[in-house]
């Protein structure tokens, strides 16, 4: 993932700053406790496609 892309999107649903999951590749909203896949190295940025994190999934920088 292209970090200048990282610096410049943000969660659309509350504009929070993402973190980049390298292994899972998915972009994570900690606020929302959403992961937006990243698919052909295109992130998926659709509230229908983010997976909701678990309460019990830990979310670490």
């Amino acid at each position: 993932m292209d970090p200048k892309l990282l610096d410049i999107l943000v969660c659309p649903l509350c504009k929070s700053p993402l973190l980049y999951r390298k292994p899972e590749n998915e972009l994570i909203c900690k606020a929302d406790r959403l992961a937006f896949p990243i698919r052909d190295g295109i992130p998926i940025m659709l509230e229908d496609e983010a997976r909701r994190l678990p309460v019990e999934e830990e979310i670490s920088r």
